[in-house]
C-alpha cells in the first residue's frame, strides 16, 4: 500500500490498515457502519498508546477520555476483500476535560476517500464514571499531539 500517494486531509496521519472480512459487511454487500465506529475505535486506542496513553496509565490515574460525539459522513462504501487504510489526528485538547479527533477513511487502490469523522471526548473518572479533569500525564500527552488546522471543540 503506498501511503506517500494518498492526499490526507492533514499531514502526518496516525494510520492503521483494514482488510475488509465478509463478515463486516451488511446486506447491502458493504462495510456495515457500525464496522466503522469499530474501527475509529481502534486507531484511537492505537494512536494514543503509540503516544504513551497506554491502559496502564488510565488504571494509575483513575481516569480515562470518553467519546461524547461522533460524527460519520459516509462518502463511498468499502466491500469485503478491500485493503484501507484509517488515518487519525488529535485536532484539538482545552487543557482539562475535553479533546477532539479527526479520522479520514482511505482506499489507496483507486485513492478514494470513504469516510471522514469527527470524535469529542471528556475525561471521566473511572469508578464514578462522572467528568473529571484530565490528569497532567494526559495534558502532556494530548496538549503535545494536537495538529493544526483540524476541526476542533
Amino acid at each position: 500500500m503506498q501511503q506517500h500517494d494518498i492526499d490526507w486531509d492533514l499531514p502526518a496521519p496516525f494510520t492503521i490498515e483494514i482488510a475488509v472480512r465478509a463478515e463486516d459487511t451488511d446486506r447491502l454487500g458493504h462495510a456495515n457502519n457500525v464496522v466503522y465506529v469499530r474501527w475509529l475505535e481502534d486507531v484511537s486506542w492505537a494512536h494514543i498508546e503509540s503516544l504513551g496513553m497506554t491502559w496502564e496509565l488510565h488504571e494509575k490515574t483513575g481516569k480515562a477520555m470518553a467519546i461524547t460525539r461522533t460524527e460519520i459522513d459516509y462518502l463511498a462504501s468499502a466491500n469485503a476483500g478491500d485493503q484501507l487504510v484509517l488515518g487519525t489526528w488529535l485536532t484539538d485538547y482545552d487543557g482539562r476535560f475535553r479533546s477532539a479527533r479527526q479520522f479520514q477513511l482511505v482506499r489507496p487502490s483507486d485513492g478514494k476517500t470513504l469516510v471522514r469523522a469527527v470524535s469529542t471526548h471528556a475525561c471521566v473518572d473511572l469508578k464514578s464514571q462522572r467528568p473529571a479533569r484530565a490528569p497532567k500525564e494526559f495534558a502532556k500527552i494530548l496538549g503535545s499531539a494536537v495538529v493544526a488546522g483540524g476541526k476542533g471543540l
